[in-house]
């Protein structure tokens, strides 16, 4: 990637207010590529070319839109080894992580192509005679996507697929710090058919790009995934000027762990939730919530299992975890581990950093024991490979522990119980709940996004990205 890419507008590509290079996490000596910042202005000219193109697009067959899709999709698939070297390059999660991402994001064009030829609306019935009722869905207009580092292809294709499958056009911010995976998603739908204006990039920092399209009057609806701050002034300013909001921000998951769990199940959920893609997921497990039969065999089996992972660059064979996204969020990590400590926690293994032979951003994988769910890592997100070990008296304890935060996206518990975990699936604040499974792993068909801190606005993902990116109509004519 040696082109200055960055800002796509109207179909074709710009020059920003200059270039920023794209580093790889896994040796800081590789520039995937300079990549041009955008400003306020070009978010003025993307937002204008959007809107430009949209009483045209929105104007398409659902089966144009369904066949450009499909071909966007299509080209993900057949490039996923490729296009997952870029990403784990990019963003410092393994490769076959990276290539499972851009396989999902192929998955997720192919879902909304479908999608695309299956809107469909209702006919009612009058309780006036001779008078027909046509209930519709239609697009809303111009939506502006801002999108995170940790998943560069999938949530960005997550947001993309729906709003171009409905017929609406967008304006894509992707994080500063992965652009390389939103360039080659553009010109995947530019080579697959997109009209010019459609689909519109414009890569830069968020408290200038982000902000700027937020801010604008052009955008009809904003799409928003990362932090809990960030997200709730995204949501304040477009409430302000009555735009739609969707925002997914973060969590603090706990995975529940009962006396009579299956003890490799467990471990197993434990490791893949907290500390795979280096815990740097939003359903990430950062709490593990254990009761006194299980909890010495679990944290010595986890750590065993900890102490056994192999971190290094994610491109090597036999890599399980890579590194840290960039230095910030390597010391953000250091940091948490450090407070754990103060408050009285154990570091049961890991928490240091890590010399590899290249120079990168490498953390061992940390588990902290003797905590309290009131302490600071138990109620602040880490985003990292750091986890938390909560002992608790029983299950109702632990369901109380699981509930006390101000998150609730995903929580996890592993039993054989039935009668546990039919009622953790009722009465978990969360979500998404999953039973003997880790906590993050999703299927891309179904709906995704939690409660309280977690989530404002309409789920993502499947038949409930309708609501979000399609408004209604009722027509009543008479005869």
């Amino acid at each position: 990637m040696s082109k200055a890419h960055g800002i796509f507008i109207g179909g074709e590509w710009h020059d920003g207010v200059g270039t920023e290079p794209n580093v790889n996490p896994s040796d800081t000596r590789d520039i995937v590529g300079d990549y041009a910042q955008a400003d306020a202005s070009h978010v003025a000219a993307a937002v204008s070319a959007a809107r430009a193109a949209f009483p045209s697009w929105s104007a398409t067959t659902p089966q144009q839109r369904s066949e450009i899709l499909d071909r966007a999709g299509t080209e993900l698939l057949a490039r996923s080894a490729e296009l997952g070297r870029l990403l784990s390059r990019e963003e410092g999660k393994t490769l076959p992580e990276g290539v499972g991402e851009v396989t999902r994001a192929g998955q997720l064009f192919k879902f909304f192509a479908a999608e695309a030829v299956r809107l469909s609306g209702t006919m009612g019935a009058s309780t006036r005679p001779g008078i027909g009722i046509e209930v519709t869905r239609e697009p809303v207009g111009v939506f502006g996507l801002i999108t995170p580092w940790n998943f560069p292809i999938a949530i960005p294709a997550w947001k993309l697929a729906p709003a171009l499958a409905f017929g609406n056009c967008v304006v894509l911010k992707p994080s500063e710090f992965t652009p390389a995976c939103a360039v080659v998603l553009v010109e995947i739908l530019a080579k697959a058919g997109l009209p010019a204006g459609v689909l519109n990039l414009v890569n830069g920092p968020g408290h200038v790009v982000g902000q700027a399209l937020v801010a604008s009057s052009g955008v009809d609806g904003i799409s928003f995934t990362g932090s809990v701050a960030t997200g709730r002034g995204i949501a304040q300013a477009a409430a302000a000027r009555m735009a739609r909001v969707q925002c997914e921000m973060g969590g603090k998951n706990p995975l529940v762990v009962l006396d009579d769990a299956d003890l490799d199940v467990a471990v197993n959920c434990a490791l893949n939730g907290a500390f795979f893609s280096t815990g740097q997921r939003c359903t990430a497990s950062s709490r593990l919530v254990v009761t006194p039969g299980i909890h010495d065999r679990f944290v010595s089996r986890l750590v065993e299992r900890l102490r056994a992972l192999k971190v290094d660059h994610a491109l090597k064979d036999g890599t399980e975890m890579g590194p840290a996204i960039h230095e910030a969020q390597l010391e953000k990590d250091l940091r948490y581990v450090g407070i754990a400590t103060s408050e009285g926690a154990t570091l049961a293994c890991g928490g240091e950093r890590l010399q590899r032979d290249t120079p990168g951003w490498y953390l061992s994988p940390a588990l902290l024991t003797d905590t309290t769910n009131g302490s600071r890592i138990n109620r602040e997100e880490v985003f990292g490979p750091v986890a938390s070990v909560i002992r608790v008296r029983d299950y109702d304890e632990a369901l109380a522990v699981s509930n006390d935060t101000e998150f609730g996206l995903c929580a996890g518990l592993c039993t054989t119980s039935l009668k546990h975990a039919t009622h953790f699936r009722r009465a978990a604040q969360a979500g998404l709940v999953m039973i003997n499974l880790p906590t993050a792993g999703l299927d891309y068909h179904l709906p995704f996004g939690g409660r309280k801190a977690s989530s404002y606005g309409p789920r993502e993902q499947g038949e409930a990205a309708r609501e979000f990116y399609t408004q209604g109509k009722t027509a009543y004519v008479s005869a």
